[in-house]
This record gives C-alpha cells, sequence and structure tokens, in this order.
C-alpha cells in the first residue's frame, strides 16, 4: 500500500508505571512479524540506559557448542509488563478475548467454539488461523494499561466460578462464506508496520483471481488526488462493512472501540471519559493515546468465521 499519515498520538503518561528491579517476574512482548500478540515468561535480570532492561527468558533458550541456556536479550519498557497473577478456574465460552500456551509463549486469540471435553477451538485474529486448545493450556486475556490489568483480577472469587468481567457478546448471524461481487462495500485491513489495527473503507471492483480482488477505496486518493485509489487485496485483508450498532448514551471506561482517523478506523480502548462527548483512547498497538469525540468512534466488532462477533463491548474495573 502506498504510504499514510501515522497517527499523531501523544505518548501516554509513565509517572504511575512499574518499576521493574533486577528478579521481578515479567511478561516480555515482541514487535517482529509473526509474533505480535505474544508474550514470553522472563525475570529482570538487571536495567540498562535509556529505558531499556536486560531479561532473560524463562522458556526460550539459546544454542552454543556448550549446550543449552537461557536465552537473554535487552528490551525496551514498553515491551514488558509485570507476570500476571494466577486466578480461579475460568469457564471459557465462545467471544471470550483469550491467551493461548503454544509455542513457548502466550498467544492473544478468541474463542470461537466450544468442542467439549475441555477443548476450545480458538482464533488468531493478527494471523486469519485457527486452532484448538485445551482448557489448561488458556487464560483469560487481559491489558496492562496505565499500571493496572484490564479487567481487573476477581481475588475473593470462588474456584470454578465464572468471573462476572461485564463482557457481553453480542453476534450477527451471517452467510458462512461471504461471497464478494462488484460493487460489494467492503473494508481492507493492511499487514504494514504502522497500520495494524486499521481497517479503510472500500468497494469491490472486480475479481482478478483465485482469492483476490480489486478494490476501489472510499477515502483515500491517488498521488496526484485525481481519482480514488485502486489496489489489489486478498481475501485475508477483506471484510465485509461492519453492520451499524447506535450507541445508545455514552461509551465507558475500557469500552473496546474502532476510533476514525487518518480515513481509516483504528481498534482502541477507552481510557477515560471526558465532558462534552469526548474520549481518550489508547491503542494498544502503539501503546499511546488520543482524544476523539463520541461521532468519531464505533462499538468494535470482529469477523469471525463469517459472523459478526462483539468480543468485548464493556470490560469493567
Amino acid at each position: 500500500m502506498p504510504p499514510r499519515p501515522k497517527p499523531k498520538l501523544k505518548p501516554i503518561s509513565t509517572s504511575h508505571t512499574t518499576i521493574f528491579s533486577p528478579g521481578t517476574a515479567v511478561e516480555v512482548s515482541s514487535d517482529e512479524p509473526g509474533f505480535r500478540g505474544s508474550f514470553y515468561l522472563g525475570t529482570i535480570v538487571q536495567p540498562r540506559a535509556s529505558d531499556s532492561y536486560l531479561v532473560q527468558y524463562k522458556t526460550l533458550v539459546t544454542e552454543s557448542s556448550k549446550g543449552s541456556k537461557p536465552l537473554r536479550e535487552v528490551v525496551i519498557f514498553s515491551q514488558l509488563r509485570p507476570a500476571p497473577p494466577p486466578e480461579a478456574k475460568w469457564v471459557f465460552k465462545m467471544g471470550d478475548e483469550v491467551d493461548v500456551y503454544h509455542n513457548d509463549g502466550w498467544w492473544e486469540a478468541v474463542v470461537t467454539r466450544e468442542l467439549g471435553n475441555g477443548r476450545f477451538q480458538v482464533f488468531f485474529g493478527a494471523y486469519k488461523e485457527q486452532m484448538e486448545f485445551a482448557k489448561e493450556d488458556m487464560r483469560l486475556h487481559r491489558k496492562w494499561v496505565n499500571g493496572i490489568w484490564v479487567p481487573k483480577f476477581e481475588e475473593d472469587e470462588e474456584a470454578g466460578q465464572k468471573m462476572q468481567t461485564g463482557m457481553e457478546i453480542n453476534c450477527v448471524e451471517e452467510k458462512r462464506q461471504e461471497k464478494f461481487r462488484k460493487g460489494t462495500v467492503v473494508e481492507v485491513s493492511s499487514d504494514e508496520d504502522g497500520f495494524q489495527g486499521a481497517w479503510f473503507a472500500a468497494t469491490i471492483v472486480e475479481p482478478v483471481g483465485k482469492g483476490k480482488f480489486l478494490v476501489e477505496y472510499h477515502n483515500l486518493r491517488t498521488d496526484d488526488d485525481k481519482d480514488f485509489l485502486r489496489e489489489e487485496i486478498d481475501t485475508l485483508h477483506i471484510r465485509p462493512s461492519p453492520p451499524e450498532r447506535v450507541m445508545v448514551g455514552r461509551f465507558n471506561s475500557l469500552e473496546e472501540v474502532d476510533a476514525f482517523y487518518n480515513d481509516g478506523w483504528w481498534v482502541g480502548v477507552i481510557s477515560k471519559v471526558l465532558s462534552g462527548s469526548r474520549y481518550i483512547v489508547y491503542f494498544r498497538s502503539t501503546k499511546e493515546e488520543m482524544e476523539f469525540h463520541h461521532s468519531e468512534l464505533r462499538l468494535h466488532q470482529e469477523w469471525i468465521d463469517g459472523k459478526w462477533v462483539m468480543v468485548s463491548q464493556a470490560l469493567k474495573f
């Protein structure tokens, strides 16, 4: 895709963030292609200059002529979060945001099907793939936002009881296989750095081969600004235009939304409710936030297995 301006988001204050001292158990994220959405358990060895830390991984190793030993790596502050504490048993159901243990790390996913016998099918949104996991290899997905776990941990919960997180799931039945035809209004995503989590409105012009379509964007223009931009896109990066869901009243703190900015919809979370129908929205992919008006936001939905799923309509403390 041609370059598009990246959102100019103001940094989140770190005045209340955790100070990671030597010996602290942490989880480390990676922005490398193929590893987005994963966290690996490690321990802080020592701090380094410029908000960086030397960590030693618990499950990743390095090989040498003398054998294997735990991998050590210097990472920046924004890649770190505390290791989440253990929690009571969770009864998973379709639509739950979870982390699954796979390839020595925890990977963000969504439960798409209950298979019975404690097994579930999950969807990895970042990679458009589905896999099967046992409940023992799953945990509730939580975000570390400004020094707080979202949703919070329930300390007094009885084992086996479903935690009340305020998560509401609203599925709209659609065809299992959506056939994109000429004139179909769609949304298009990009895997380019800085654009993960953004969707741009477009219309199908025509098919151009197996699994690919020529689309014309609604808001993006050519370099000479004479026409709307056209581009060939594969079906993995195309979804139907989501159904309109009218938000009655105000958005709540920690509600997952799409924010309209730079001609596209960017997934974020309400981090603060302001006066005058305005909100501060936190963008997890960049660990930054920005202010928006109510009219520039919509409820976030995911297109999973031919259905629109309201993954986390309201996550509350």
